[in-house]
């Protein structure tokens, strides 16, 4: 009898140990799923704006190459403001329950094999885009380097409100700075590199959106949570 009770003992404890890990595993999931949420709304964002940028660096590079460009220096000032400024279109992932699930071992908690490989594919996704976003903030330096020695800084200052915002275009036609083609040529490759990152940025953002979305899908399958 007392190996019985021992035993029912076991048991009791074995279950209640059971359910309460059951209830960690769905509040994790309930906490990544608003996490995840919250990706998708920015990532909609950066792609919208990601498109604005594309054309606008368009639109530079053709204002900048062309024989008519002195004419139109308020509107190329404009523009070329507006390439270096990357807080806008930066994507910061919601990953404080990813974090937790990687650091404190509770990813265990998940049952499913199939949701954990989920998970993690969507977490290695996140990371590759945040690793593009670093090359991007070093090619935009070297955009800044060699825009140097093309815009007047002056200019940009004046259209800049008290809290950095652009206000609009600046007063007039103001002159660019006495460049040379070889300068232009290098700006031009910078400009070019910056492009094609934001293309790719823009590819990997769409693909981070679908895989996010698909992750929801498979995590409120799974868990019927409400």
């Amino acid at each position: 009898m007392l190996f019985l009770a021992v035993f029912c003992g076991f048991l009791a404890e074995n279950f209640r140990e059971h359910q309460v890990e059951h209830q960690r595993e769905k509040q994790f999931i309930r906490s990544l799923i608003n996490d995840i949420k919250a990706d998708t709304e920015r990532l909609g964002v950066i792609i919208n704006l990601r498109i604005t940028r594309e054309r606008r660096l368009d639109s530079l590079t053709y204002l900048m190459n062309n024989d008519s460009s002195v004419l139109h220096t308020g509107i190329i000032y404009f523009y070329a403001v507006t390439p270096a400024r990357s807080l806008t279109f930066r994507f910061v992932p919601n990953d404080g329950t990813m974090q937790q699930l990687k650091n404190s071992g509770a990813l265990r908690l998940i049952r499913t094999r199939t949701v954990v490989d989920s998970i993690a594919k969507y977490d290695v996704s996140v990371r590759n885009l945040l690793r593009q976003g670093e090359l991007e903030e070093t090619l935009i330096q070297d955009f800044r380097e060699a825009s140097a020695n093309i815009f007047n800084a002056l200019v940009y200052d004046k259209m800049l409100d008290t809290d950095n915002n652009i206000t609009g275009f600046p007063a007039g036609n103001p002159p660019l700075l006495n460049y040379d083609k070889k300068e232009l040529y290098n700006w031009n490759y910078k400009m070019y590199s910056m492009k094609g990152l934001n293309k790719a940025n823009r590819r990997d953002s769409r693909l981070l959106l679908q895989q996010a979305v698909n992750l929801l899908n498979t995590l409120e399958k799974e868990y019927h949570l409400e």
